[in-house]
């Protein structure tokens, strides 16, 4: 009987040990697979996978398919920001806080933040409340503002007093709800710096929205760095606050935002992830000026045994030979004589062809460069053929006169022409006298076009 008894027991414990996050998303949608990951900084780390499964049910007098999923998590699971991924794009996760609670929520996958309801877990319901309730409050200030902005004689004090009252006293009652919580400092940061009088001019607005965005949030806190709330912040800041249509004022605009961040991060290993993440965003646009600022000015002030090498030497081989950089260098042997790419000093322009003999397209359209180019002394070609072997080569680049003409072996593996990114042929870089990358055109009408303007 004991034995029976300390068994019972013993399931029963287990049974306690265990938290469930369950999710519900309709309609459904066309994958089966959802990830579990828990956010640290910057970046997500891995925890489980599941399975989503359908199911149909009848709403309005219709049938609509749902899609559900299941996660069961040990009682050592830390407490913390976690996020279910369930599409790679479009924005398909929804974040959430565990701590030391089952968790349930449903969804609309295409609305996933906007729409999430949450059905048990406390630190969940009341976040989740808050943020409706303090983005309403918010919008009615903001709507106000605006208002007195566009018409400056709508006499507009009192009522935007009373809408702050209203907001101020919102934020109160939460952070008293939220005592002892896990999400008191999502609370405490989420709120406006906002100013006890109606702002007259819109140059006033944008001052203060730009100065005092930090202001509540604390750089410290391990909940907050342990999140995506911090770095969604960041995201806000650097891409959306400061704007200019204004390219060159555009460009201050991201190095000054993106010192004023900097100004308020002291963790070292966090400050490594948003430098990293603040490139990967760039990269997108593949804007090197920041992309070289960021590593210039706080990258490489990092204390050595933080930095990744093997993500700087990504980066760098990445960007290597875009516009803007100068061409990646290279030497070769041509009448006897040893050339280098950076020392040719005969022409205004340069044109560097990534070509190959066993490109058919290729065959078609070097010749007609050569054509089109063949009375322009102010650009000289450099053919960098990718072969296996000189045979076809040899031959074929008599065909090409006063071009420099360089063999370059192992062809997709030429070590060349992977600094240079070729991943096909012909592929195309136009440099001026002093080697500088100043066109990438993709075809041979580009490049005709580039030079009928010279």
């Amino acid at each position: 009987m004991k034995k029976i008894l300390a068994f019972i027991f013993l399931i029963s414990s287990f049974a306690q040990a265990q938290y469930t996050v369950n999710g519900t998303m309709s309609p459904t949608i066309d994958t089966d697979w959802v990830i579990l990951y828990k956010i640290e900084g910057a970046s997500q780390k891995f925890i489980q996978n599941s399975k989503i499964k359908i199911d149909s049910v009848a709403i309005q007098g219709k049938k609509q398919a749902i899609g559900s999923f299941s996660f069961t998590l040990p009682e050592s699971t830390k407490v913390g920001s976690y996020r279910i991924t369930y599409r790679l794009e479009n924005a398909g996760f929804v974040d959430f806080i565990f701590n030391k609670e089952d968790v349930n929520f449903g969804f609309h996958p295409e609305y996933a933040n906007q729409t999430v309801t949450f059905t048990t877990s406390k630190e969940n319901m009341l976040y989740k409340d808050y943020v409706d309730n303090i983005s309403t409050a918010q919008q009615k200030l903001d709507s106000i503002q605006i208002a007195g902005l566009e018409d400056q004689s709508l006499h507009l004090k009192d009522e935007y007093k009373q809408a702050l009252k209203t907001l101020n006293s919102i934020q109160k009652e939460y952070l008293e709800a939220s005592n002892g919580m896990y999400v008191q400092p999502f609370i405490k940061a989420s709120l406006r710096n906002n100013l006890p009088e109606i702002i007259e001019t819109p140059e006033k607005y944008m001052s203060n929205m730009i100065g005092s965005f930090f202001d509540h949030i604390d750089f410290n806190n391990k909940t907050l760095l342990n999140s995506s709330f911090i770095t969604d912040r960041i995201t806000d800041y650097v891409f959306y606050i400061n704007y200019s249509q204004d390219t060159e004022t555009q460009q201050k605009l991201f190095k000054e935002s993106v010192d004023k961040v900097f100004s308020k991060i002291d963790n070292i290993s966090y400050k490594k992830e948003i430098i990293e993440f603040l490139i990967n965003q760039f990269e997108t646009d593949m804007n090197l000026e920041l992309i070289d600022y960021l590593f210039d000015n706080y990258y490489a002030k990092l204390p050595a045994n933080i930095q990744d090498k093997s993500f700087k030497e990504e980066k760098q081989a990445l960007f290597a030979a875009e516009i803007g950089r100068i061409a990646p260098d290279f030497s070769w042997k041509e009448d006897g004589k040893q050339l280098t790419l950076s020392k040719l000093n005969e022409a205004e322009n340069y044109l560097l062809i990534f070509w190959s003999t066993t490109c058919s397209h290729c065959l078609n359209e070097v010749p007609q460069v050569h054509t089109f180019l063949k009375e322009n002394e102010k650009v000289k070609v450099i053919a960098y053929s990718l072969e296996n072997d000189s045979y076809g080569w040899s031959s074929f680049k008599k065909t090409l006169p006063n071009w420099h003409h360089v063999l370059g072996l192992n062809k997709w593996q030429n070590k060349i022409a992977r600094t240079y990114n070729v991943v096909s042929t012909p592929s195309y870089f136009i440099l001026d006298a002093n080697k500088k990358i100043i066109a990438k055109p993709e075809h041979l009408k580009d490049v005709k076009q580039f030079f009928a303007k010279k």
